[in-house]
């Protein structure tokens, strides 16, 4: 295994270094059994990984107030996510869009309660603990280059929520108790 490389090669990534087009797939909503299931280990260079990289990030892009996206909430059962959250209000810092394969958290501190809703749970929201501080390996699709990227504050909490779908875990089982669960009051 070769040494990661930083931030940087996330925050300079594209989509169109995947060279093929996304197409935007329905999102599956809970309970579909691939939400609660761990998905599979993926090669990143593989044609089909790139396809659903690019789908992700197209399906992501025309979701309004979504920040993030993982291939279970389109069906499929594989560790494979995007996330942008340069355009949220609540994000002080990003990397810009980006796809990560197989990734893991390595590092993570600090934790904060905060305000959750979900694509695949569009009727509640929970507030959820997470770390504010996180570092996270993962490989980029195509390339297969493994990078280890640290995120903070609302761009690291994207990426466990992510991170989680991919594990077949909603933001639902992270919640304290019943009353950290809320009707959602805005929809997008």
């Amino acid at each position: 295994m070769t040494e990661p490389v930083a931030d940087d090669l996330v925050a300079s990534w594209a989509e169109t270094d995947l060279g093929v087009r996304g197409r935007i797939r329905p999102v599956v909503r809970a309970p579909a059994v691939v939400l609660s299931s761990a998905g599979d280990q993926v090669d990143p260079a593989a044609p089909g990984t790139v396809q659903l990289a690019a789908d992700l990030v197209a399906t992501m892009r025309i979701s309004p107030g979504c920040v993030g996206l993982a291939a279970p909430q389109v069906g499929v059962s594989a560790k494979v996510f995007c996330v942008d959250v340069s355009g949220h209000a609540k994000a002080t810092e990003h990397h810009g869009t980006f796809v990560l394969c197989n990734a893991e958290v390595v590092e993570a501190s600090r934790n904060a309660k905060a305000r959750e809703g979900c694509m695949s749970v569009p009727d509640l929201t929970g507030d959820v603990k997470r770390a504010s501080r996180l570092v996270v390996h993962g490989q980029l699709p195509g390339s297969g280059r493994e990078v280890r990227l640290t995120a903070r504050a609302f761009e690291a909490r994207a990426l466990q929520h992510e991170i989680d779908h991919c594990d077949g875990l909603l933001f639902l089982d992270r919640v304290a108790s019943a009353h950290a669960v809320h009707p959602r009051k805005t929809y997008l």
